[in-house]
């Protein structure tokens, strides 16, 4: 049977969604990756620690405030949440700071798109009462 699920994102999908969205931007970087000669994957492997570190540090600081201030919604189980993109908007907005301008719309339509882009990394919604805890724990 599925069910709605109402909860803030976990501590797993919002790495996921990071992650991903990291994994994304290093390909839109590299030539070899645009042309298909090599994966998302293949770039974030060859990536020393420190260098993954960087890039997380970096998109965290701009996706993780807006994300968890996106508001929460019921998602069924096996499915993705879904917003707005006014929902998106909205949450972008409230943490762009005192930018104005030009200069404020451009950050606000690159922010927006980094945001969907992340969310499509979030894996579909487990059903939390089919969480198994293993005995030694």
């Amino acid at each position: 049977m599925r069910h709605a699920v109402t909860m803030r994102f976990t501590e797993h999908e919002l790495t996921a969604a990071l992650t991903g969205a990291a994994k994304d931007v290093l390909a839109a970087q590299d030539k070899d990756a645009r042309k298909g000669r090599t994966t998302p994957d293949e770039l974030w492997e060859g990536l020393g620690k420190f260098q993954r570190f960087q890039l997380l540090d970096g998109l965290g600081d701009q996706l993780l405030p807006v994300l968890v201030a996106l508001p929460d919604v019921d998602v069924e189980v096996g499915t993705r949440p879904t917003f707005t993109e006014e929902q998106i908007i909205a949450a972008v907005e409230e943490r762009l700071g005192g930018e104005r301008g030009m200069k404020r719309k451009v950050l606000l339509k690159a922010r927006v798109a980094l945001v969907q882009l992340a969310l499509s990394h979030v894996p579909p919604r487990q059903d939390p009462d089919a969480l198994i805890v293993p005995d030694h724990l």
